[in-house]
């Protein structure tokens, strides 16, 4: 029998619900007919489906004294998290929409894919004033989605821990610290571009043209994301409309989101 693999997301605090748990799990249920186990690491299950494993944060191991949590997503790197060590994992978070099989994320060789950050946003020319500062960007992979073996990159925590205030000061995120991580280990790579899509900058017609044309799913797009404004909670609540772009019918996109 095929060893199942692991959906892992997180959720703390009051952004997020258990309703939008359950709404990604239903999501996953439609997309991944090979056996797998959806995971929520969370500080509080009330609400969430009886079918997702719900599981308390793990800690970062922060030494006494450092409260900052805001990178508490590299917690997933425990070399014991969950006792799912040597598991298969995909990560998802929760502000995105799965509209197509997911198996892909798990058939692609690698130690470790991401989603490239620079393939959901358009190009910043004036980036290119410091090519190195550039360079390093167009490297950093935005940790909204990845596949891992869990247990096989402890050596993110551990840098991180080794001296949390450097890696605060050094980096402005916690994803890039991460890529950092992985480049310097040889184990950053991503996914095909056009899996994980913008809906804002590949769903929506560009400038003007959105008055023409209502959003649309780009052909091979496997998970919709909000990288940058308007937030998933502001379209689906019917905001997110500028005068430069209007935000058409979603209904395709709705469907997805409900199930």
């Amino acid at each position: 029998m095929t060893e199942p693999v692991l959906i892992l997301t997180m959720k703390w605090g009051t952004v997020y619900g258990a309703e939008d748990v359950n709404r990604l799990y239903r999501q996953v249920a439609r997309h991944l007919s090979r056996p797998h186990r959806f995971i929520c690491f969370t500080d509080d299950a009330r609400g969430i489906d009886p079918g997702v494993e719900a599981l308390p944060l793990p800690e970062l191991g922060l030494p006494p004294g450092h409260g900052d949590t805001r990178w508490r997503k590299l917690a997933l790197f425990r070399r014991d998290l969950g006792g799912f060590t040597g598991m298969t994992a995909l990560f998802l978070d929760l502000d995105l929409v799965v509209v197509d099989d997911l198996s892909p994320f798990f058939d692609l060789p690698g130690k470790f894919l991401i989603i490239r950050d620079d393939d959901l946003f358009r190009a910043k020319p004036l980036r290119k004033i410091n090519p190195a500062r550039d360079r390093f960007l167009h490297s950093v992979g935005n940790s909204s989605v990845f596949r891992y073996e869990v247990g096989a990159h402890s050596y993110i925590l551990d840098a991180y821990l080794a001296d949390p205030g450097a890696a605060t000061a050094g980096y402005e995120i916690s994803q890039q610290f991460q890529s950092a991580q992985l480049a310097a280990h040889g184990h950053l790579q991503y996914w095909p571009k056009g899996w994980c899509v913008s809906f804002k900058n590949d769903c929506v017609p560009r400038g003007l043209r959105s008055y023409l044309r209502d959003p649309s799913l780009p052909a091979g797009a496997r998970i919709v994301l909000f990288a940058g404004a308007p937030k998933m909670e502001d379209v689906f609540a019917g905001r997110g409309h500028k005068w430069y772009r209007r935000i058409g019918n979603i209904d395709w996109l709705r469907a997805a989101w409900q199930g």
